[in-house]
């Protein structure tokens, strides 16, 4: 399924075709506690349809008024600032006087979504500069690294996977995680050398490679911006690849398991591949939040509750089970 990013191109680009006037909005800069980070689009139509968020609804309305009526960017990219004043911050219920700024841009053949779409649907993060005072644009190869920049002649936003997600087993688990994972904004590639769980694997659902997956570690090249997931249950895989996810750059390292085979599985690493205790403490495990979660879509969205909150900076805290609360405590896999 398409991420944010492609659905507001994707969107822009079929009411161009349909000869409507539309405004792409862009996150430039945040102060305080902004609702939505930097980067973030809005795409507006000149009968006030909207695709994309910048604010939760807030600034929305303001911004399909200023579209409707031709009052903000009806030539040449126009930089707007909500927020500045407590008054302000009220009126579009910023939170504790949070100030967002964002470039409004009129789309135009100029602006060169169908060929920058086309480019992300290729899987290629490319950076996109538009000249403030025109409006053109140019597309080159991004890095991930790459951060959006604004200046007093140009914005240079970076579209597409700057996050990546590699997943060591091609399970019905696997196909959920990918799927939501690629919601969030992560290029999936899953790994499974194992021919009867590779073969099922739907193409949709991410890049497939069929390596051992302690080679399909090194050769993913892990840096800060990257998670690393086993979900085999199988030592003889899952091992492998988190003896060198652990020692990558990786954000986030997690592993399937009971309580107990984590315990097991710490021992081997220590004992076997002579691993360090700092190094293994970085393994999340049993993966995921415990939340009660037993089918496998609910296990996806425990893996990446974790992973979101690891990724901006949140420890979240063990959970307590309420007494008398209905349901049924986690199997193996989470608890």
């Amino acid at each position: 399924m398409d991420n944010n990013d492609i659905l507001v191109l994707k969107t822009a680009v079929d009411w161009a075709a349909q000869g409507h006037r539309a405004v792409l909005g862009t996150i430039v800069r945040t102060w305080g506690s902004a609702p939505r980070p930097v980067g973030s689009n809005v795409v507006i139509r000149d009968d006030g349809r909207v695709m994309g968020s910048v604010s939760g609804g807030c600034i929305e309305d303001d911004l399909i008024e200023r579209v409707r009526s031709s009052a903000v960017a009806a030539q040449a990219p126009e930089l707007i600032r909500y927020g500045v004043s407590a008054e302000e911050a009220t009126r579009f219920g910023l939170p504790c006087g949070g100030t967002i700024e964002l470039l409004l841009e009129p789309l135009a053949a100029r602006s060169r979504l169908p060929e920058l779409l086309a480019r992300l649907e290729a899987g290629r993060a490319t950076r996109r500069t538009v000249a403030r005072a025109t409006g053109e644009v140019t597309l080159e190869d991004a890095d991930r690294a790459d951060e959006l920049v604004i200046d007093e002649q140009r914005l240079v936003a970076v579209f597409g996977p700057s996050w990546r997600m590699l997943m060591i087993g091609a399970g019905q688990l696997s196909q959920y995680l990918a799927e939501m994972a690629g919601l969030l904004g992560y290029q999936v590639t899953v790994c499974d050398p194992r021919e009867e769980y590779a073969d099922t694997w739907p193409a949709q659902a991410g890049a497939l490679v069929r390596t051992m997956p302690d080679d399909a570690v090194i050769a993913f090249a892990p840096d800060p911006h990257t998670a690393i997931v086993a979900l085999t249950h199988d030592p003889k895989l899952d091992d492998l690849a988190l003896l060198e996810a652990l020692r990558s750059q990786a954000f986030y390292v997690g592993a399937i398991g009971s309580v107990a085979n984590q315990r097991k599985r710490r021992e081997r690493l220590i004992e076997h591949f002579e691993m360090t205790d700092e190094e293994h403490d970085r393994l999340h495990g049993p993966v995921g939040i415990k939340n009660g979660a037993r089918t496998p879509p609910e296990i996806a969205v425990s893996i990446l509750a974790e992973l979101t909150a690891v990724r901006y900076g949140y420890r979240i805290p063990p959970p307590v089970k309420l007494e008398g609360a209905g349901g049924v405590e986690a199997g193996c896999v989470l608890a």
